[in-house]
């Protein structure tokens, strides 16, 4: 399955409309609580690198009976989620802490509670990893909001909030903000800048100390594009509606200093694969599948424990197995009716699947894939592996290199929007809608991020064959594959032969990511027959087994 879907408006707004409700953590006591705690240990804990995947985030985190899951966690992840902390108040340390990923698989008491559960997870990192860690302040980045001209009405005082209003064009999200100080304020903009702020925290700068009553109207950064001269940023925003102004800079902030942490944890006890075995597939309570009408939209919703999916039987195989939907060669030996057959799947999973979220209690998305892949085995009779075969894949070549040497000190990271200090190219040209910077980075490891940063083109690592052994800083900026008005595969035709010059862009002024590697860093992509993880159909049935 992929992520939830939420309406626009409720995801800008989810912040406002609960800001009567929110509370700010103070991270230097949470930090100062966190390493006064004494900790307690999970019964068994099997620790290893994770393994490789296209779009890598950390989850799980929570206890299914006796079992506790965290998978592809950076070092900054296990850290936050053992303290509670923002991830970018945790500084120091060495330079893979944003890198290198781990799974881990401990057993605890069913019911131990999800705080002691932390102090499980701090315990295990400071005994298998070492991690020595202590409180301060550090320079972090942050959206300084100051005052220009201000254009705000006194309160008139009520509900502090901010509710959607009718914005004057139909691509824009408009609020109304009633009773709301400046540092509310900061808060909630956090909410509203998606694609805008890159996850960074707002802080107030305004020197304002009174409440405000204003309305405020801008342009999602993904509809940007096609509202043309309607368009309007949130930077714009704020300070032509609002007189209002948001800086990209630091700010002085509590953080928790890593002092010393071990790349590598120490063994698992011998025997842990027997001790912890793999749990049972997971299971819908129920399920039904029946046949939907061919070329009607795919995609899914899920609903705490209600999920409702529809697809060519392809497409659920590739949810399923957690494959890339748009790779016509991760799937092998399936009939060419698996493109056309199209099916409605809807499913309800059982109470005790349902763990506790901020959201409620619901179903983790891992255990959606792996009930999904499990209904699909029993109805279609699917029997499968996954096995390596030659596919198109892609390697860097270097054409006139214009990469600039890191700081060997430095995190290294790909993180999404321009480097601090830099100009966001989306606010002038919104065509470039994909904006990455990394930060002291070797060729090799950008190969491994990229396909996460270039979604529906690369489905797997980009080998190094440029010879460059350095680590490097760089921002790239590029167009999405929807965003070019040339034919899907130009980009890879460009790239698959050296007879082939670069197309100059498109017409509507969009950059191929191609394109954007030779002019801005001066590598190339070269197509290239390797083989690649791919998932085999042995046999399946065409007709699923009754409801």
């Amino acid at each position: 399955m992929r992520p939830r879907l939420l309406s626009l408006t409720a995801v800008a707004l989810a912040s406002a409309s609960l800001l009567p409700q929110t509370t700010t953590q103070d991270p230097s006591r949470s930090v100062a609580d966190a390493l006064a705690t004494p900790g307690l240990s999970f019964m068994l804990a099997d620790v290893r690198p994770s393994p490789w995947m296209n779009y890598v985030y950390m989850h799980g985190g929570t206890l299914h009976g006796d079992r506790y899951t965290l998978r592809q966690a950076t070092m900054v992840d296990l850290i936050a989620s053992a303290y509670s902390l923002d991830p970018k108040t945790i500084q120091g340390g060495p330079s893979w802490l944003e890198f290198d990923r781990f799974d881990i698989v401990a057993q605890a008491l069913p019911g131990t509670p999800a705080a002691t559960l932390k102090l499980m997870l701090r315990s295990l990192l400071a005994e298998r990893f070492g991690l020595v860690a202590h409180k301060d302040t550090a320079p972090l980045p942050a959206w300084i909001l100051t005052a220009v001209k201000p254009k705000l009405a006194d309160s008139s005082g009520g509900t502090t909030a901010c509710g959607p209003k009718p914005p004057t064009v139909m691509t824009a999200l408009a609020v109304a903000c009633h009773n709301m100080s400046m540092d509310q304020f900061a808060l909630v903009l956090q909410g509203f800048g998606g694609g805008y702020l890159d996850n960074k925290p707002v802080v107030d700068a305004t020197g304002l100390s009174d409440k405000y009553d204003f309305e405020f109207q801008w342009t999602p950064s993904g509809a940007l594009a096609r509202a043309g001269s309607d368009g309007i940023t949130i930077f714009d925003a704020t300070e032509k509606q609002l007189g209002l102004k948001l800086d990209l800079k630091t700010a002085q902030r509590p953080a928790l200093i890593v002092d010393r942490v071990n790349r590598s944890p120490t063994p698992n006890a011998p025997g842990i694969e027997r001790a912890l075995p793999p749990e049972p597939a997971a299971q819908f309570e129920v399920a039904v599948i029946k046949p939907s009408r061919p070329r009607e939209p795919q995609g899914g919703m899920s609903d705490r424990d209600r999920f409702d999916l529809q697809g060519s039987l392809k497409y659920l195989i590739q949810s399923a197995w957690n494959l890339d939907l748009n790779d016509d060669e991760d799937v092998v030996g399936l009939p060419k009716w698996g493109d056309s057959d199209s099916y409605d799947v809807q499913a309800k999973a059982a109470a005790e699947d349902l763990v506790q979220t901020t959201n409620g209690r619901q179903v983790e998305e891992e255990e959606i894939n792996q009930m999904l892949q499990t209904l699909l085995i029993e109805r279609f009779g699917i029997e499968a592996h996954m096995e390596e075969r030659p596919v198109d894949a892609y390697n860097f070549e270097a054409v006139s290199p214009k990469l600039q040497p890191a700081n060997p000190a430095e995190r290294t990271r790909c993180e999404e929007g321009p480097a601090p200090g830099e100009k966001d190219p989306r606010t002038t040209r919104p065509i470039l809608n994909r904006v990455f910077h990394c930060q002291n980075i070797t060729i090799a490891e950008f190969g491994r991020v990229l396909p996460a940063f270039d979604y529906g083109s690369l489905y797997s690592p980009v080998l190094d064959e440029t010879g460059l052994q350095g680590r490097y800083d760089f921002t790239l900026s590029f167009s999405s594959a929807d965003r070019l008005e040339s034919e899907p595969g130009d980009i890879h035709a460009a790239a698959g032969s050296q007879n082939v010059s670069p197309a100059p862009g498109d017409p509507n002024g969009a950059l191929s990511l191609n394109d954007a590697l030779r002019r801005q860093l001066g590598l190339r992509l070269e197509k290239v027959r390797r083989p690649v993880p791919v998932l085999v159909i042995d046999r399946i049935n065409r007709q699923p087994s009754a409801n």
